[in-house]
């Protein structure tokens, strides 16, 4: 199988499941919390792991972090709504936080082209940030899911984009 078809096929499974994400976004937020409880309990249980092989001052707070980590994990796991939750306020956060960030940094841009672009960035982030939070109840059990579906979506396209690209090479160089 030509390697552009592997990305095609890879990019329309993309869609596919960005599809199905958005169709769902309240499962796939839930699978979203659920996997990631999984790797957090998987990392907290190798930090322990190599915690206790630790020597020095270092071993007890290795030994908290993997604790936290661990128990963190378990917790998205046993409670995934709950998870769900907390996660669609952090990622909530870090989009007001990003988006607070490129407001300061227009600033520092302003006798340039590249204000505006910055400016509107950082706006829109504050802004979506402004809206999940005052939409709080109704969007924080979907926000991961829709984030997962928009994402995969714009993987999908561009993955499909760079197999025709490389089709399109593949019969340039043979011509």
């Amino acid at each position: 199988m030509a390697i552009w078809t592997k990305w095609l096929l890879l990019g329309i499974a993309s869609v596919v499941f960005g599809l199905l994400a958005l169709g769902n976004a309240v499962a796939a937020s839930i699978a979203v919390t659920l996997v990631t409880g999984l790797f957090l309990t998987i990392a907290g249980g190798v930090q322990i792991f190599f915690a206790v092989g630790t020597q020095g001052g270092h071993k007890i707070w290795a030994l908290v972090l993997g604790i936290v980590t661990l128990l963190l994990g378990l917790s998205f796991m046993i409670n995934p709504l709950e998870g769900t939750i907390s996660l669609a306020t952090l990622v909530t956060v870090l989009l007001f936080a990003g988006g607070l960030l490129r407001l300061v940094l227009a600033w520092s841009m302003k006798q340039t082209q590249y204000f505006w672009p910055m400016l509107i960035s950082g706006a829109m982030s504050v802004l979506l940030a402004g809206y999940i939070l005052a939409n709080f109840a109704a969007a924080s059990l979907s926000l991961l899911g829709i984030l997962l579906g928009v994402e995969l979506l714009f993987n999908g396209s561009g993955l499909i984009v760079l197999a025709l690209f490389v089709k399109s090479r593949e019969g340039d160089s043979r011509g």
